[in-house]
């Protein structure tokens, strides 16, 4: 199993970089998130023992054990919905948010933050489809949740995320993720040089080298590296 990891891991890897290629971009400028949702700690550690630092979780219960299981220097990034009642844990537990979805969501986590001493980066979802199964923010909504995030002391604020609908053809996503960079590139044309947003959270195991094309600074692999989660 391990080295099945390794080398979908290595496969992952070679993607980005031909996708990185294609849009002249820098390889380097991509963080591979391993989406490690369901699988259990065993299989995450042969991973990371594999190269990889940086580890995906949609829900704060399933992570709060594998992070104390975890060996080794790793980043643990939020992707899933954060609910209010979570918000400590997930403070505790993560060192990126890319679920910010309200501005109360924000101003509870800044609270806790503070209380715990800690400073989390964070990213605004946002809901380009309108998909009833799916969080995140309107556009229309961005503004207001901005102005907290600016205004929050504990916080890092870093830039946006998008779940695109699943379609057969990665093609498909494109416009989602052509939408949240345009959005990027927009706000940053009214922020201080100082305040500009550079990480664009967008693209999974089927269409990450897309997303990868139109800006993605991090791309959220699961399926890719860990395999069929049906096949255990």
């Amino acid at each position: 199993m391990s080295e099945e990891i390794s080398e979908r891991l290595a496969r992952v890897r070679e993607q980005i970089a031909r996708a990185a290629e294609r849009a002249g971009r820098n390889a380097k400028d991509v963080t591979l998130i391993a989406v490690s949702k369901t699988f259990d700690s065993a299989t995450v550690q042969q991973a990371v023992d594999a190269g990889m630092q940086d580890l995906g979780e949609n829900r704060v219960q399933e992570a709060v054990p594998k992070a104390g299981q975890i060996r080794g220097d790793v980043r643990w990034h939020l992707i899933g919905h954060l609910q209010s009642n979570k918000a400590r844990q997930a403070v505790e537990t993560f060192e990126s948010i890319h679920t910010i979805d309200s501005s109360q969501l924000a101003e509870r986590l800044d609270r806790i933050a503070g209380e715990l001493g800690r400073r989390p980066e964070v990213l605004i979802q946002v809901d380009l489809a309108h998909e009833a199964t799916k969080s995140g923010a309107d556009e229309s909504e961005l503004p207001s949740i901005i102005e907290t995030v600016d205004q929050a002391q504990h916080l890092e604020f870093r830039g946006l995320m998008v779940l695109p609908p699943f379609f057969d053809s990665p093609e498909q996503t494109r416009p989602y993720f052509r939408r949240l960079r345009e959005i990027l590139e927009g706000l940053n044309r009214e922020r201080l040089p100082e305040r500009k947003l550079t990480d664009l959270s967008m693209g999974m195991s089927h269409d990450f080298e897309v997303a990868i094309e139109e800006g993605a600074t991090m791309v959220r692999v699961g399926t890719a590296i860990f395999g069929s989660r049906g096949n255990q």
